[in-house]
């Protein structure tokens, strides 16, 4: 038989949380407990596992670029930089069997300054999208005949960006249909284990499980060099250089 509820008496189910939030002194209560809590966790910057290091000296002659005179071009006197062909790409040739996971896309971009590609070199991963922005005051036309991605940008003037979503792995080179001189590369890789090189020739492949590697130099257009390493465990720094001549 049910019996009513006399005042003092304990209070009903429903009703114990509304009552209990009124209570300042538990609710500073519950404060402090907060308060002792530790931090949440949040991904790491760098991924765990070992790295793979070091420095490439480029000592290649790469000689001029080939000009193809262009109507386009006649009395235009502008400015041309020269790109940067030491840049190098170092990655593993095989992705690492725990790294089954699809890597993250990204996004890049590649300028268009002093009838120049900026940078000449760019690594990606699949499923990323390149920008393609043009700050010189002519018009540029960017295009790219690879089986990986073919594409036509067409002609867009300065201050305008057209984009290309890179979806299969491998080696996509790039020109301007005005401009002869003008060309880069865009490495498309499935896996995240890749790095290029700094302007001082240096490379850092961070995260990489432990086993045995072929860690392949590509540089210019084909791969220059092959080594093999040996990752022994977590936290291990493998040191690897090389020489392009």
């Amino acid at each position: 038989m049910h019996r009513p509820l006399k005042a003092g008496g304990p209070r009903p189910v429903g009703s114990s949380l509304t009552l209990s939030l009124s209570d300042p002194s538990l609710v500073a209560l519950l404060l402090l407990l907060l308060l002792l809590l530790p931090p949440p966790s949040y991904p790491q910057t760098t991924p765990p596992g070992a790295a793979i290091h070091g420095r490439v000296e480029v000592h290649r002659d790469y000689g001029a670029v080939e000009v193809r005179p262009s109507v386009a071009e006649l009395g235009h006197q502008g400015s041309r930089d020269v790109p940067d062909r030491r840049r190098c790409v170092v990655y593993l040739e095989e992705a690492p069997q725990a790294a089954f996971e699809t890597p993250p896309p990204g996004r890049a971009r590649l300028d268009q300054k002093n009838e120049t590609f900026v940078p000449y070199v760019l690594a990606v991963t699949v499923g990323s999208t390149v920008d393609f922005p043009n700050d010189d005051r002519i018009y540029h036309n960017v295009f790219s005949l690879s089986k990986v991605k073919r594409f036509d940008l067409g002609r867009y003037p300065r201050g305008q960006s057209r984009s290309v979503v890179f979806d299969r792995p491998g080696v996509v080179r790039v020109f301007c249909e005005i401009h002869s001189h003008m060309s880069a590369f865009i490495l498309v890789f499935a896996h995240r284990y890749f790095a290029v090189t700094d302007g001082e020739g240096r490379y850092r492949i961070d995260g990489v499980p432990p086993g045995s590697y072929t860690l392949a130099l590509w540089n210019d257009g084909a791969v220059r060099a092959r080594r093999d390493v040996r990752v022994a465990g977590r936290g291990d720094e493998v040191e690897q250089d090389f020489m392009v001549e």
